[in-house]
């Protein structure tokens, strides 16, 4: 969400700083979850929203007009959770929820630590192959 002179925010902090009460209180409970989940991680502003990164990035969230987002930035963790996240299923991705229908914080926090072991493992695995971001092969 953009502040209202226009500008994308720089910080988590700035970001959730310009939504309304409510949204904001949502998002914040949301935050401290993912947190918890992933206490290593990183956050920054990636495309305009709050994401949490580590070895890679997490999970990204936001707030729209009427609604908000949780970006789960993995299709495999989206099919081992798709059961539970059926009701909140907005698109390929993305779930939506608002403050009065919130996605359980548990629910939330498997979702981050299932992103944390599948960026740990391709950290690792890179490692072990010495193949770095960007490298191009000999």
């Amino acid at each position: 969400m953009k502040n209202p002179r226009g500008a994308v925010p720089k910080a988590v902090d700035e970001y959730l700083a310009g939504i309304p009460g409510d949204v904001r209180a949502a998002l914040e409970r949301l935050r401290k979850t993912i947190k918890a989940a992933a206490p290593g991680a990183q956050e920054v502003i990636s495309y305009g929203m709050p994401v949490l990164r580590l070895h890679g990035m997490l999970v990204y969230y936001a707030a729209f007009a009427d609604h908000c987002s949780f970006f789960v930035g993995s299709s495999t963790v989206r099919q081992r959770f798709a059961a539970e996240l059926k009701p909140y299923a907005a698109g390929r991705g993305t779930l939506h929820f608002t403050p009065q229908r919130p996605l359980a914080a548990s629910l939330v926090a498997r979702i981050v630590k299932a992103r944390v072991s599948e960026n740990e493992a391709r950290a690792a695995a890179k490692r072990r192959t010495g193949v770095r971001r960007g490298a191009r092969p000999q």
